[in-house]
């Protein structure tokens, strides 16, 4: 069985596929603006994820790994992402 869910839902230690980049009505200038950079930062349909770090206040930002690289994110970016979770991979809280 995998789990779908929002990147901003994902724990320390998740690791998926991403699915859907955006999903947000695009009459809203921020939502296509923030998918437009999301796109350009590689966080496209089919990149491996992992939620690698969480920050102490609020488990904000996050830190992440996208095939290659790092990147840290606020949770209300990571909204803006789905992700399949791979088997078994749920992360410790």
């Amino acid at each position: 069985m995998t789990d779908t869910i929002k990147l901003s839902q994902a724990r320390r230690g998740d690791r998926g596929v991403i699915v859907e980049v955006g999903g947000h009505c695009h009459h809203q200038t921020q939502e296509v603006e923030l998918e437009r950079r999301l796109l350009e930062l590689g966080f496209v349909e089919g990149a491996r994820i992992e939620l690698l770090h969480e920050g102490l206040f609020g488990r904000d930002p996050i830190a992440l790994r996208v095939d290659d690289m790092r990147v840290a994110l606020r949770r209300h970016e990571a909204a803006s992402l789905t992700i399949r979770l791979d088997d078994g991979e749920r992360g410790a809280a």
